[in-house]
């Protein structure tokens, strides 16, 4: 029943526009689905380790250290405004043949700089773990976790996939481009100042 609550409390967490969901819907959008899938793995492989690290008590610790979260801000906003200008900057698919997706370093990268996935994580143990919680039991809340946000960002991809088909042409693949580069900037505004 626990693991039903948990999902439910994640759902709309993890499926709101973040800077995940968008880095990925745009990185779909560019390369499509199948280029994406080391970003994925290196992001959902630095969740599960993040998030099981904190599970175990890390939290207490890092919560305490308001200098090294505002750092994890700072360096993480920065980090998805300078891909949301690359992405501003790119016209079609077939427009620039060195363009490449980020790929797994980027992908973990992107998680570990991402102050959302920190709160998110710290809210998540603050509902579910108690001080009998076993070892277990945060393996299983971590493992959920990283299920859940791999299939929104999947969904949030194949979005950004099925977009890329529509807007193909040089012109169209720009105005989108810039779009979602302005969504990711402004989700990169949003992560310095929340």
């Amino acid at each position: 029943m626990e693991f039903i609550a948990l999902v439910l409390f994640l759902f709309p967490l993890a499926y709101s526009p973040g800077p995940g969901n968008m880095l990925f819907a745009a990185n779909g959008a560019r390369f499509g689905f199948r280029s994406t899938l080391p970003a994925t793995t290196g992001y959902h492989l630095a969740t599960v380790i993040v998030t099981f690290v904190l599970g175990l008590g890390f939290s207490a610790v890092v919560g305490g250290a308001v200098k090294a979260l505002l750092a994890i801000q700072i360096a993480g906003s920065l980090y998805v405004m300078s891909l949301a200008w690359k992405l501003w900057q790119s016209g079609s698919v077939d427009g620039i043949k060195d363009a490449k997706p980020i790929g797994f370093w980027g992908g973990a990268t992107l998680l570990v700089l991402n102050p959302k996935a920190y709160v998110i994580i710290a809210l998540m143990f603050s509902q579910f773990l108690n001080v009998e919680s076993s070892v277990v039991f945060v393996a299983a809340i971590s493992i959920i976790f990283t299920l859940n946000n791999l299939v929104a960002f999947t969904v949030w991809t194949l979005i950004g996939d099925a977009l890329a088909r529509t807007f193909r042409n040089e012109r169209s693949a720009r105005v989108l481009n810039r779009c979602l580069g302005v969504m990711l900037a402004l989700v990169g505004v949003w992560m310095l100042f929340s």
